[in-house]
């Protein structure tokens, strides 16, 4: 026996005669006895009963997302100034403003949430794409900033967000929520910890909330953020991102409706291992094209980038049925390949045009070291879906439905389209024509007469 269990024996059987001897010179009612007897706990049992007394039992985690948010504000509550007063006035007058960018948030906001939680960073950061973007991924603005972030070309190649003809990071709700949060971290390092200029510098640039800085210290003034001369849109900025967090915190009070967002992911990221087709991956996964889409938004054209990355975000309810789907779907099914004889005359950059691919995409596909191609030979097209059906129906012989027009010296769009009873628009879109301009002789256009509806 451990000498832990002999000494708290010896101790035990002290205290047990003690108590006899108590009770031979002073005795106790019989019920008093009985009660004792009930009540005293085994050694074992009281001591699992004091152990688990100190047990710290997780809380519950909150059902809604917004209630995680307002437990994880770190800002709002300790701000206090007329323009956060003036931007929150603005969002109660225009209520459909959050009322649409929730719902548009409802596919990234318990990513986005989380992965700024993760970070252990303050939860108003997560509510930064409802101040650029409206929660948009494909929301684009003058200075050609992208995404629910809104990163500018340079800052995106700056932060390792690839863009090319197939895909763009800056809308990719996964690559450009890293590159976000990498990048508001540096500032806050930048700043010394500040989260307001470095809010500030997301906005207008470091560089001009530095200059701001020396400004006013030089002329012995504050240089927190409320007191910095900033440009307009930025004076604003910060305090529109308050107003919301403080909106969010106080809905009821407030009486906003906000979507109802529930605190589980809404998509889960499933490896594809190669480039397929959205609208195949969509038929695979039994969601709508569209809703397949919104969740990959960094996809710019009908495919996914051949170099990456390789992984598809789908409604969690719907992940298996694709993974099985494609377990049992042949590597070359999941890219339709047309193969294109080239004829005399042909130019890369035209059967590009033609095909709505790009010359990169064609040289890459038929490793040509350059644009000369040769008549008689064939070239791999990959074939778009949807839209694209008809580019990709013209270069096979006998589909059904189909007639070819070839193109004579003096023909136009509109002569042709008048000759077989078709509009302009119908040929634009079958033969994906970007410049009218561009016919030339020889070129053949495909038609549907029999049916004035869209064949794709």
């Amino acid at each position: 026996m451990p000498q832990i269990y002999k000494l708290m024996t010896a101790i035990i059987g002290g205290l047990v005669l003690a108590g006899c001897q108590t009770a031979t010179t002073q005795p106790q009612p019989a019920s008093v006895q009985a009660t004792a007897t009930q009540a005293a706990p085994s050694l074992s049992s009281d001591r699992f009963t004091r152990i688990d007394s100190q047990v710290q039992r997780a809380p519950q985690p909150p059902a809604d997302l917004w209630q995680l948010t307002r437990q994880h504000l770190a800002l709002e509550p300790r701000i206090d100034h007329p323009r956060v007063d003036d931007q929150l006035a603005w969002f109660l007058d225009h209520d459909a403003y959050m009322r649409h960018a929730s719902q548009q948030a409802v596919y990234y906001y318990h990513y986005v949430l989380n992965r700024v939680l993760e970070r252990e960073l303050p939860a108003e950061l997560a509510l930064l794409p409802f101040v650029e973007s409206s929660y948009d991924p494909f929301a684009e603005s003058p200075s050609r900033a992208s995404g629910a972030w809104q990163f500018i070309p340079s800052t995106a190649d700056l932060f390792g967000l690839k863009s090319n003809w197939w895909y763009d990071g800056r809308r990719d709700i996964i690559e450009s929520t890293e590159a976000a949060l990498d990048f508001l971290q540096y500032l806050n390092e930048r700043f010394d910890g500040d989260w307001l200029l470095a809010l500030a510098a997301y906005n207008c640039g470091e560089g001009c909330v530095s200059r701001a800085i020396k400004r006013n210290a030089a002329a012995g003034k504050p240089t927190d953020y409320w007191h910095l001369k900033l440009p307009r849109e930025t004076r604003r900025y910060v305090p529109k991102l308050i107003a919301i967090a403080r909106l969010i915190d106080r809905a009821d009070e407030f009486n906003v409706d906000l979507a109802e967002l529930p605190n589980e992911p809404y998509f889960e990221i499933v490896s594809i291992e190669g480039q397929i087709e959205l609208a195949k991956a969509a038929r695979l996964a039994g969601v709508d094209l569209k809703l397949l889409k919104r969740l990959n938004p960094g996809f710019s054209r009908w495919a996914t980038d051949p170099a990456g990355p390789h992984r598809l975000l789908l409604p969690r309810d719907t992940s298996e049925r694709f993974r099985t789907a494609m377990s049992e779907l042949p590597a070359s099914e999941r890219v339709t390949w047309t193969r294109y004889v080239i004829r005399p005359g042909d130019t890369l950059s035209e059967i590009a045009a033609r095909f709505d691919t790009r010359v990169s995409v064609l040289r890459q596909s038929n490793k040509l070291a350059s644009n000369r191609i040769r008549a008689g030979k064939t070239l791999l097209i990959p074939a778009p879906w949807g839209a694209g059906e008809a580019s990709r129906l013209a270069a096979r012989e006998g589909s059904s439905g189909k007639r070819v027009h070839r193109v004579s010296r003096g023909d136009n769009l509109w002569n042709i389209a008048r000759r077989y009873g078709v509009s302009t628009e119908q040929l634009v879109k079958w033969n994906g024509i970007r410049d009218a301009r561009a016919l030339r002789p020889g070129q053949d256009l495909i038609l549907y007469p029999e049916s004035s509806a869209d064949p794709g």
